[in-house]
């Protein structure tokens, strides 16, 4: 049978109506599948809702009671060895400020940094098309088509980001090609189907500037054959790939996403928080589960308030688009000490911060001039 009686639409006695951007097929090529009969063709990702949405439970769980919830000051010599190193990685710095401090009070403050996770997964379906070069065709004639949803795709690692695509069982047929009507090849642009071009030597003429000798690339013709088509007055379709024939079906693009939610519960003491997105802290409390509820009970009512803001923007941001696999959430107490010491009769200060004991000094006395 002739490929061309299969097209679902009317097709152009004169091929070379057909555009030759158009790589879309048109829209009445495309079987009407249950539950796919409004998806993309163009590349767009659509993601569709999971048919089951869960409801919000912001009931909340109790962390451990015999928790230790704040941690020991460090020491001065702790502190003076921070200080030392930190002076000793800046060139300009003198290590004398350090060494020679006398301490006057090192002020201790709990920080802690709320982290939700939430490892979701989105589901979006899209029409394909490729060249029928004789793929197995797992048409609807098998069966219904699996809704988006119920299409079987192993999940990843927990909270690692992944993209995969999939095709949906039972929604795949072969039709001839929109763009070349079928027929694998489409009239040359280039020659207008005549397989010659002016040469571009000779403008044409057949001989040189000025005089009567033979152009030798157009061997006084004129015209040359045609490098788009190879003098054939036809291209093969890029659509098809000259087959003539595309295999379409429906590609499920699935995504796994680790979206996160932090935020840290500062004390007033003028250091920059910011600072402390960079070093770590010793973990209080952890939860992983499908769902994570609110933290309850935590000694800083601030940290409930901030559980309860984090677990409910998520559920309202990702829950109704995406089907969220685990969450987890963690406390974590970040030690930051304010010291106070006298160098030279002056009075200075420094923060050290995180379990690593970093330093921040902005006014740090000990910074030498040097001279260009």
């Amino acid at each position: 049978m002739d490929p061309r009686q299969t097209l679902p639409y009317a097709v152009p006695q004169d091929p070379s109506m057909a555009c030759e951007s158009q790589t879309l097929p048109p829209a009445n090529m495309l079987d009407i599948m249950a539950g796919y009969e409004s998806i993309p063709t163009g590349g767009e990702e659509i993601y569709l809702p999971p048919p089951v949405y869960p409801a919000y439970n912001p009931e909340g769980g109790q962390p451990q009671s015999d928790q230790q919830w704040s941690l020991p000051s460090i020491t001065e010599d702790v502190a003076r060895q921070a200080l030392v190193k930190y002076a000793s990685e800046h060139v300009t710095y003198s290590t004398r400020p350090a060494e020679e401090m006398v301490f006057k009070e090192l002020k201790p403050y709990n920080m802690y940094r709320y982290r939700l996770q939430s490892f979701t997964e989105s589901r979006s379906p899209e029409w394909k098309s490729e060249p029928y070069t004789g793929q197995t065709i797992d048409s609807s004639g098998f069966g219904n088509p699996p809704p988006p949803w119920e299409v079987p795709v192993d999940i990843p690692e927990m909270f690692e980001k992944k993209k995969k695509k999939v095709q949906v069982p039972n929604t795949a047929s072969v039709k001839g090609c929109h763009r070349c009507m079928a027929m694998g090849k489409l009239p040359c642009s280039d020659c207008l189907q005549t397989g010659q071009v002016k040469c571009t030597m000779c403008d044409g003429r057949g001989s040189m500037f000025g005089n009567d000798s033979r152009c030798n690339l157009c061997m006084g013709n004129g015209t040359k054959s045609c490098g788009s088509c190879n003098g054939h007055g036809q291209q093969k379709c890029k659509v098809c790939q000259g087959c003539g024939q595309l295999y379409f079906y429906i590609q499920l693009t699935v995504k796994w996403e680790n979206n996160s939610f932090e935020e840290v519960i500062e004390q007033q003491c003028g250091f920059p928080t910011k600072k402390l997105s960079k070093v770590a802290g010793k973990k209080l409390f952890s939860d992983q589960q499908v769902q994570v509820h609110p933290i309850l009970g935590f000694p800083d009512p601030r940290v409930n308030q901030i559980s309860q803001q984090g677990t409910q923007a998520h559920w309202t941001q990702f829950g109704k688009t995406s089907r969220i696999i685990q969450q987890r959430h963690t406390v974590e107490l970040i030690p930051v000490t304010e010291v106070h010491f006298q160098w030279k009769n002056k009075e200075h200060s420094y923060y050290v911060y995180g379990t690593e004991n970093k330093v921040y000094a902005p006014e740090y006395p000990g910074k030498k001039c040097i001279i260009m």
